[in-house]
């Protein structure tokens, strides 16, 4: 198992502080000549600061003392929100040897909080927390490739530990567990997922991947199939069942083949069940790949012909 070593973080109250206007030049500038302290702007009558708030103290803390922040209520420090020239709220300002480098306005989605943080800590000459678990998720995906399942599956624990919101680890947790059998045990890490990182593509890709393996316990021996293809090319659900047993053989693009052709003689077949079972193997396959990438321009020439 990957040893993380990310350290522990500091206490709360170290990292995260009420900042006023009597305090802001100890707290915030010249705290911020040793780490950079990332500023929110915010007011309790502002609705969108009450999500962000939260999302933006998460993040610090996940830095383990490579960030600090201040919380500031505008209406209690109008002074300070006049010198800064703040507008709107909630605004972020990140304050480095004493002077913004960085910033942003409004509610923004949790991926970009994190990225705002990273950038703040590199910018700073810090190590930010996201490239060291993005390291980790690298070498997770390497031991899966090469088969060491249950390593992977050890690391990408490890990173869930560190970040419970990272949807690549916990992808590639789900992913672990479809490799070494555990289908049952794949699906309640899938059903387990925190709420917003639900429709992430890497656990789209995970799911698809999951009810791939599902259909993989029931398909039939993939010579007997093909014999019947052959025997009766009308055979439809012969067809789309040697494709599930040619993917469950590891056959990938003969599945993909096969799926196409029964589009080809009859899109509408069992409610398109064959349109329906490529988006799922293309969804499981890497953004890139070339068999998904082939495969939807072949599909797509068929549906737009």
């Amino acid at each position: 198992m990957m040893d993380l070593n990310l350290g522990a973080a500091p206490a709360a109250d170290d990292l995260i502080k009420d900042v006023t206007e009597a305090s802001f030049m100890a707290d915030v500038v010249e705290a911020s000549q040793t780490t950079p302290v990332i500023v929110d702007f915010w007011a309790p009558w502002c609705g969108p600061c009450k999500t962000l708030g939260p999302q933006l103290e998460e993040a610090v803390r996940a830095a383990k003392g490579a960030v600090k922040m201040a919380k500031v209520n505008v209406d209690e420090a109008q002074m300070i929100a006049g010198q800064l020239q703040i507008q709107s709220i909630p605004t972020v300002y990140a304050f480095h040897k004493g002077q913004p480098i960085d910033g942003f306005q409004g509610a923004v989605p949790q991926s970009e909080i994190k990225a705002f943080v990273d950038r703040v800590v590199k910018a700073a000459g810090g190590d930010a927390p996201g490239e060291a678990l993005g390291e980790a998720v690298a070498a997770a995906e390497e031991m899966l490739a090469e088969g060491a399942a249950t390593d992977a599956a050890q690391t990408f624990a490890a990173i869930l530990g560190e970040d419970p919101n990272h949807a690549a680890a916990y992808g590639g947790m789900v992913r672990a567990n479809i490799a070494l059998g555990e289908l049952d045990q794949a699906e309640a890490i899938l059903n387990g997922a925190p709420a917003e990182i639900s429709a992430s593509p890497e656990l789209e890709a995970a799911h698809a991947q999951l009810e791939l393996a599902r259909q993989a316990e029931g398909a039939g021996p993939v010579d007997d199939l093909r014999k019947a293809v052959e025997a009766n090319p009308d055979d439809l659900q012969a067809r789309f069942d040697l494709a599930q047993a040619m993917h469950a053989n590891g056959d990938v693009e003969g599945a993909v083949d096969a799926l196409l052709e029964l589009f080809r003689r009859d899109r509408d077949w069992n409610e398109g069940a064959a349109k329906t079972q490529l988006f799922t193997i293309f969804e499981a396959l890497k953004p890139n790949d070339p068999i998904m990438l082939n495969g939807r321009r072949k599909l797509s020439s068929m549906i737009f012909a």
